[in-house]
């Protein structure tokens, strides 16, 4: 029905910036969005069938949020032009453009569905030089290694959990995604040393977070081994975890009070994960040993006494409790915006 089309066009309007859409199958239009505001930073995904879409002069005119706009492409695939770029996306792509500038993008009709996560900075926020990145508008960035990966993954995480953060986590996460976008953009001009030394920090701290999640299940997983592979010294690795002047920092990387803090996070994830998996039901078959031993605890033992220490109950009594009574997922501050049904035939 054509008022699909004509409210899905209506809600990028809303959500996005006033656009010309048109499709040639407006009786088999099929959308989908869902939006979660963190205040500076607006964070959406969409799902569509083929369409082509064009920002015109007229339009910029008419209205202009002066935002950078950065999406993900997790199903199906696309093409965007701007100020001479070209790219063609696929899953696992991000793509980044101007609203201040024309553009057009489309999903081709031998195309199914195309899903995108889309996030919306404000141009300001935006910490490298305009004329470098204008180099970047709608070039392909894969998204497979490096900051690209950590920003892919982040947005990934963002919309799947974003929706169960209190108001105060999303504000502080709008900090969190613009420094993650401008490092994955210094790291793609080759600039990174433009960025101020705070965002590079924050990118670095990313960075090793995204390690220590990787490796959660190394028992070598040890401070050393961790700034060893990222070439950063002890003190700058425990300076991440806990800053100068933090709880037992001493100011001397062989004090073990200021190893606490890297020490401290590994411990805590590796509980947290434990603990989510022993409350899967597509792992109860598994040992609370082998769960354990999965999050990187060598010890049946000690892993039963830290996990009694954070959680009050037992591995076992935790999971008892869990799939006996699987939580109910939160309501939050995301709205999912779907398609409307069309009228029933007569």
């Amino acid at each position: 029905m054509a008022d699909r089309f004509e409210w899905f066009n209506e809600v990028v309007a809303t959500e996005l910036m006033p656009t010309a859409l048109s499709t040639d199958r407006t009786a088999s239009f099929r959308a989908e969005v869902a939006a979660l505001d963190l205040g500076a930073v607006q964070v959406s995904k969409f799902a569509y069938s083929p369409l082509r879409s064009r920002r015109t002069p007229a339009l910029i005119r008419r209205s202009d949020p002066e935002q950078y706009q950065l999406a993900l492409v997790t199903s199906g695939s696309e093409w965007i032009t701007q100020r001479g770029n070209g790219a063609q996306l696929t899953a696992g792509d991000l793509v980044f453009w101007n609203s201040s500038h024309p553009w057009e993008a489309g999903v081709p009709e031998a195309e199914g569905q195309v899903e995108a996560i889309v996030l919306q900075l404000p141009r300001s926020a935006m910490p490298l030089r305009v004329e470098r990145l204008d180099r970047l508008l709608a070039r392909r960035i894969p998204a497979r290694t490096g900051m690209a990966a950590i920003l892919a993954r982040f947005l990934t995480s963002l919309h799947d959990e974003g929706p169960d953060c209190a108001p105060q986590d999303l504000a502080r996460l709008a900090g969190v995604t613009t420094d993650l976008v401008a490092a994955c953009l210094a790291e793609h001009l080759d600039t990174p040393d433009e960025l101020p030394a705070e965002t590079r920090t924050r990118a670095l701290r990313a960075r090793i977070d995204r390690f220590i999640e990787h490796n959660l299940g190394d028992p070598e997983l040890t401070p050393r081994a961790i700034a060893a592979h990222h070439a950063v010294s002890l003190r700058t690795l425990y300076s991440l975890y806990e800053g100068p002047g933090g709880p037992g920092d001493s100011g001397d990387p062989g004090d073990p009070r200021t190893e606490r803090g890297i020490a401290t996070v590994i411990r805590r994830r590796r509980l947290d994960r434990a603990h989510q998996d022993l409350a899967a039901p597509e792992l109860r078959r598994h040992t609370v040993q082998s769960i354990a031993a999965r999050r990187g605890f060598s010890s049946a033992t000690a892993f039963s006494r830290a996990f009694r220490e954070a959680y009050g109950l037992t591995p076992t009594q935790h999971r008892h409790q869990a799939l006996a009574n699987p939580p109910a997922r939160k309501g939050g501050p995301a709205r999912t915006l779907r398609t409307p049904r069309p009228p029933a035939a007569p």
